[in-house]
Parts: C-alpha cells; sequence; structure tokens
C-alpha cells in the first residue's frame, strides 16, 4: 500500500534570495535520491516560507521492488584451469554476488564464454531507506553558511525543527540535536506549535496556523491582492517580477496595504523614488493611467487584515525619512559644477594596481577618440563622444548615486541635462552602463555606444592584465556581462570592427602606459580566447551549431556582425544537398594546403590545364569575394567560392598534387594554399560535419 511521505525544514528566517534556488535544490535531490533508492513514488511537492523549507512525495511504495538480474563474471578461460576447476577468480565472484559456483553457467558475448549468475536482491523496507533522508537536507548549499551558536554545523539559518512522515509513522533521524517529530510551527503571530497527523494535509494544518506554504499560491494571493487595489482607486501598479518574488519570500501569511506620500517628493527624479519605494521598502509603485507617478505606494504585510489603518501610517512615516534623505541629496547634488565634481575622481581609488577613477577616465577618453576616428565620426559628433566620455563617471561622486548604487548613470544623465550638457552628451552618461545585467538593453545611440565600448573594453582588459579572470562561477568585476555587452553593441549599431581591433588597441594602450602588467604574450593571448568563448556563447544562443559555431571562429571573431551573417548562412546550407559537392572541393583544398610552406605561385610552372584554370578562376573571383564580405553580404561571397567547386575536383583528378619535382609540388601547394586562405577568411569548413546532415 501507498503513502504520501513529507520532509519539513524549520529554520530561523531565510533570506528571500535563499529560497528559489534552495527549494530547487530540494526537489531535484529529492527526486534523484528516490530514483538511485529505486522508491517508486507519485510526484514530488516542494513548499517553502521564510521559516520552512519542505517536500511532499506522493504514492510512496512500502518497499523497494525485488530484483533478479544477471551478473556477468570473468571470461571462462579464467574461470577454469587446465585441470577444470574452479579458479580463484570464479570462487571469489560467486561469493561476491552471494552464491555459489555450482550457480555458475557460461554464456557467450561477442565469440567469448564469460561466467555468469542469476541473482535475487529482495527490495528493503522503504521506511529503513527514508532515514537517510537527512543527508539530502544537509546537502542543500546557500550562497553563505555560518556557524550558529555552539554548533558545528554549517548553515544558512539555525535548524529550529524537523517534520518527517511516511504516512502517519514518524521517519526517526536528527541534525544537531534536533530530532525528526509531528511538529511544526505556524505564523509569529497569528499561530502557534501544530501536529501533523498526515503528509497530505500538510498545507490544510499550516493554513490553520495562517501560513500558506505554497510558494505558487502565495505569490497568486499577493498578486490578486495587488490587483484588488489597483482597480479600487484606478491605480496602475509597477508590479516588477523580480520585487514579487522577493515579496513572496518574505512573508508566510500576505494582506496588501496602501499608503500616501507628500507630493513635495515627486519634484525628486522618479527614478530615485522607485528605488527608495522598491529597494529600500519593497513597495511597489504606483502610476495613474496615463503613466504618471503618482504619491502613493502599496506594501504586503506578514500578517492578517488587522489595524491595517496603523501599519499604513508607520511604513509612511518610513517611507517619508526615505525620501527626505533623497530630496536633500538631489538639491545638494546640484551645487557645484560637473568640473569640480570630476576633480574628486582624482581621490577615489578605482582598482589598486590601475590608478584611480580619473585614470580609468583617462584611458576612457583615449579609446573613445579612436573609435570615433574609426568611425569617421564627423567633428561635432567627435566632440560630443569625448565631452561624453570625460564626464561620464562624475555622478559617481554625487551623494544620491552613492545612497543608491543602482541609479548611476541615470542619475548622470538628469544632473547633466541640469548642468547644460548636450543632450546627447546627457544620454550617453545613462547608456555607456548598458547593458546592465545579461540580456539587457544596448546603448541606442552611436555616441552612448563607443563609450560603452571603451569603458568596458577598459576594464576587461585592465583587468586581465593583473591576472583578474573568471573562473567557474566566479566573476565579482562582471568581465563576462561586458564583454558580451561589448558583442551585442558592435551588432546593434552593425559597426565594421575586427573585435581583435580593438583588443589590441586597449591593450597596446596599458603597454605604452607602463601599467602593472603579465607577460604582453601571455595577456594577449588570454585577451583574444576571453572574447572567443564569449562570442561562442553568443552565436549558440542563437542557435547556431557548435561546429558551425568553431568553423567562424576558427581565425578570430572578426567583424561580428557579419560573423553571425556567415554563421546563420552556413547553418542553412548545411541543410541544402546541393551545396555538399562544394564543401567537399573546397574542404579537399583545405586539407593538403596544410602540407604548403607558402602560397607563392608561379604560372610558368603549370603543367596542365586544369591546374591553370583553377589559378584563373580563383583570381577572378578573388577581389569581388573579399569585396562581398567586407561589405557584409555572404551569401554573394560563398556564391562566388562556389565557382572554385568545379575547377578543384578537376585539378585533383587530373593534377599529382605531390610531384616528384619540387618546384612543380610547392607551386600546386601554393595555390591551394592561397585559395585556403581566402576561404578560411569566411570559415574553416572543414570544422563543419556536412557529412552526417545527409
Amino acid at each position: 500500500m501507498s503513502k504520501s511521505v513529507l520532509f519539513e525544514l524549520g529554520v530561523e528566517e531565510l533570506p528571500a534570495r535563499f529560497i528559489d534556488d534552495a527549494l530547487k535544490q530540494l526537489q531535484e535531490k529529492t527526486a534523484d535520491w528516490l530514483s538511485e533508492n529505486r522508491i517508486p513514488y507519485g510526484e514530488v511537492k516542494g513548499y517553502a516560507t521564510p521559516r520552512r523549507l519542505a517536500v511532499k512525495i506522493t504514492a510512496v511504495e512500502e518497499k523497494q521492488p525485488d530484483i533478479e538480474e544477471e551478473a556477468k563474471g570473468p571470461a571462462k578461460k579464467i574461470a577454469l584451469d587446465d585441470n577444470g576447476d574452479w579458479t580463484k577468480a570464479a570462487i571469489g565472484f560467486s561469493k561476491g554476488q552471494g552464491k555459489d559456483v555450482e550457480d555458475i553457467y557460461f554464456k557467450e558475448i561477442k565469440g567469448t564464454e564469460y561466467v555468469h549468475v542469476n541473482k535475487f536482491i529482495q527490495g528493503a523496507p522503504t521506511m529503513k531507506l527514508l532515514e537517510g533522508f537527512g543527508d539530502i537536507l544537509l546537502g542543500l548549499t546557500f550562497p553563505k553558511n555560518m556557524r550558529w551558536g555552539n554548533r558545528e554545523l554549517r548553515y544558512a539559518r539555525p535548524i529550529r525543527w524537523l517534520v518527517a512522515l511516511y504516512g502517519e509513522e514518524v521517519i526517526p533521524f536528527s541534525i544537531e540535536n534536533v530530532s525528526t517529530g509531528k511538529t511544526t510551527f505556524g505564523h509569529r503571530f497569528l499561530g502557534g506549535t501544530a501536529t501533523v497527523n498526515d503528509p497530505d494535509q500538510y498545507e490544510d494544518v499550516l493554513k490553520e496556523q495562517s501560513i500558506i506554504a505554497s510558494v505558487e499560491d502565495r505569490k497568486k494571493t499577493i498578486y490578486d491582492q495587488l490587483k484588488q487595489l489597483e482597480a479600487a482607486n484606478n491605480w496602475k501598479l509597477i508590479i516588477d517580477e523580480d520585487l514579487l518574488n522577493e515579496v513572496t519570500h518574505l512573508v508566510e501569511y500576505p494582506t496588501a496595504f496602501s499608503g500616501s506620500f507628500s507630493e513635495e517628493f515627486l519634484e525628486v527624479p522618479e527614478e530615485a523614488l522607485i528605488t527608495s519605494m522598491k529597494e529600500h521598502q519593497r513597495y511597489f509603485p504606483v502610476r495613474s493611467d496615463d503613466g504618471v507617478l503618482l504619491p502613493y505606494f502599496v506594501g504586503v504585510r506578514n500578517g492578517d487584515d488587522q489595524h491595517l489603518d496603523t501599519v499604513a501610517r508607520g511604513n509612511e512615516k518610513v517611507l517619508k525619512a526615505r525620501l527626505k534623505d533623497a530630496q536633500f541629496f538631489y538639491e545638494e547634488d546640484q551645487k557645484g559644477s560637473i568640473d569640480k565634481k570630476m576633480e574628486k575622481l582624482s581621490r577615489m581609488v578605482y582598482q589598486e594596481e590601475l590608478g584611480t577613477l580619473a585614470d580609468k577616465v583617462k584611458r576612457i577618453v583615449a579609446i573613445t577618440g579612436k573609435l570615433s576616428e574609426w568611425l569617421e565620426l564627423d567633428e561635432p559628433e567627435k566632440q560630443k563622444s569625448l565631452r561624453a566620455a570625460e564626464i561620464c563617471k562624475f555622478d559617481l561622486v554625487t551623494q544620491m548615486v552613492d545612497e543608491f548604487t543602482e541609479l548611476q548613470g541615470v542619475m548622470g544623465e538628469k544632473y547633466a541635462r541640469i548642468f547644460g550638457e548636450d543632450e546627447e552628451v546627457a544620454k550617453a552618461i545613462n547608456e555607456h552602463y548598458m547593458p546592465r545585467q545579461a540580456n539587457g538593453q544596448v546603448p541606442t545611440t552611436p555616441i552612448g555606444s563607443i563609450v560603452s565600448i571603451a569603458d568596458k573594453l577598459d576594464t576587461i582588459v585592465g583587468s586581465i592584465s593583473i591576472g583578474i579572470i573568471p573562473t567557474g562561477s566566479q566573476d565579482p568585476y562582471g568581465l563576462r556581462r561586458q564583454a558580451l555587452g561589448i558583442l551585442q553593441t558592435l551588432n546593434k549599431q552593425q559597426w565594421p570592427i575586427p573585435v581583435e581591433k580593438l583588443i589590441d588597441l586597449v591593450h597596446q594602450f596599458y603597454f605604452e602606459l607602463q601599467l602593472p602588467t603579465r607577460s604582453e604574450k601571455e595577456v594577449d593571448s588570454d585577451l583574444h580566447e576571453f572574447f572567443r568563448v564569449r562570442a561562442a556563447y553568443l552565436l549558440k544562443e542563437r542557435n547556431i551549431d557548435p561546429d558551425v559555431v568553431e568553423a567562424v571562429l576558427s581565425q578570430g571573431i572578426g567583424i561580428y556582425p557579419r560573423t553571425i551573417l556567415k554563421a546563420e548562412l552556413l547553418v542553412e546550407k548545411r541543410q541544402d544537398p546541393s551545396f555538399k559537392p562544394v564543401h567537399e572541393a573546397l574542404g579537399r583544398a583545405l586539407k593538403l594546403a596544410e602540407k604548403a610552406n607558402d602560397d607563392k605561385v608561379s604560372p610558368g610552372l603549370f603543367e596542365n590545364d586544369q591546374e591553370k584554370k583553377l589559378y584563373e578562376v580563383h583570381q577572378s573571383i578573388r577581389e569581388e569575394y573579399l569585396s562581398y564580405l567586407m561589405d557584409g553580404h555572404p551569401s554573394e561571397a560563398l556564391d562566388l567560392l562556389a565557382e572554385l567547386s568545379e575547377p578543384i575536383h578537376s585539378f585533383f583528378d587530373a593534377t599529382m598534387v605531390m610531384a616528384e619535382d619540387e618546384k612543380v609540388r610547392n607551386n600546386r601547394l601554393g595555390l591551394l594554399k592561397q585559395i585556403a586562405q581566402d576561404v578560411y577568411v569566411f570559415a574553416d569548413l572543414n570544422a563543419i560535419e556536412w557529412k552526417q546532415q545527409f
């Protein structure tokens, strides 16, 4: 007879950011553990509140299924000696399987006879196996563990109680002197202790104790309450999914309430007000139907609807103090000038080995100037770019950004307007921080894009130059995200600048400035590989097959927007049977060209019409082919390469490339090398597994 199983881990309040991952781990580890222990079950359902992690398993059978299996042992020639008696190997094998040598039989596998026995494994009682589940709870990982009081266990929070039931029976085990039982704890203020007699009654028992155990149900309850307040007041709440998720993990019994603040605070930029509400107080800001921020907020208390007016007044008082600070910071930041604020950057250390923020800004300005030249900006646009680069970090010294670090760039844009900077310059200050998170918005303006790339390049090259290279999940400076941002911005703007050229430019700056750096060659290799891996990641995100990714990146990233086009074209072509002969021809040329020492070709050494024709066709298409690639027309370029297919096949049919005459041999290899060099500009076609597609 099957029964349900319940495990509940009661703890002090967990940080909200810990809960999603911990619950996911608990569910996945539970399912894996059940499978590994051959315990039949129905489904695994997880529960989580700030004070508990729980999992209910339905339809758990009372014992493991019995197993009859065939065990394979040593070969017959090893199992029997010359006299036909059992060897130690055979005897040891049979004992190891719980059998006697009389149980052995032989079975032929691929022409060789092996020792076999049939063995029966009786299923163990599920109750006994469940006693080992404590290891799953101990195996949960958290962003930060600590040792609590005089306990030895390092865990996210102290463990206060354990519930473990198989049907109505308690599953006995303990963790840190906390033993399992049937007693759980309800809401700190609205509930008390309660007994769970049946796992299937778990949610109902907790509901009586003012606990909504299901994350999904609790989140829906909050959302529904927010929408009710929205409809009742004709508001438009800013329901941020991350904030909704966080609030869900801060409460066990949610009740939404609304409050207000003085309209005088609406003079402060709304980003600062929203940040104060969302990041500091976990409130949902309110807009009107036409999108104007209103002097109201909605919060969620961990409790019932009693005395909500008092709760609202208390929250209004706390928020007023926050907004007073924001108002003061905003007014103070407008005093002085941008240039005065910039002077403070020389007293702010960016990185011990890389100097101050003022030093970093100087490098950003230098990189911006070079990019502006490469992109052939007109003089007014170039000056705007340089000005944006020069003041891009000034808001870091403002009180508003010091208090609300999330607003760096945002406040820079607003203050730049107040101080009379050009509109494009102001916008670039904000955009140069983009994208702010993975898959976030990239800069949209050319000036913002230039300064963004310059800033990120300086950060990446500087960090890697002094040995700060992301490893595993460790990337404290966000270098991976910044490299992705550079590539995404290049693609957004469709700029024809090779990525390697950008890397080498900034690396050369560091070399010339004689900043602390590792071996120039080592740093150069690390930088190029770092960006290549990021480019490969982005291409795979576009559903580009891994072998095609390797093919187009074999000679470097190059002009990234055009690399994307080449990759997408090759994915399409590999599905086209008519392209197979082209691939085979070009692939043969690439393979044999590896034997060439150089690409020198003397037409006077040609001995047959086929090699002469191949040379002439290649020469006739070469300039136009490279022009198509440079202009971002890979399809037309590949069509021209396809014209080499028939001449290459004819060449190999009629020509002995590895001729005895050294000059003739080298001439033919040189011809193939010339062709290979041009093909590699497109991709390493031999890296693509074409044949498996047809």
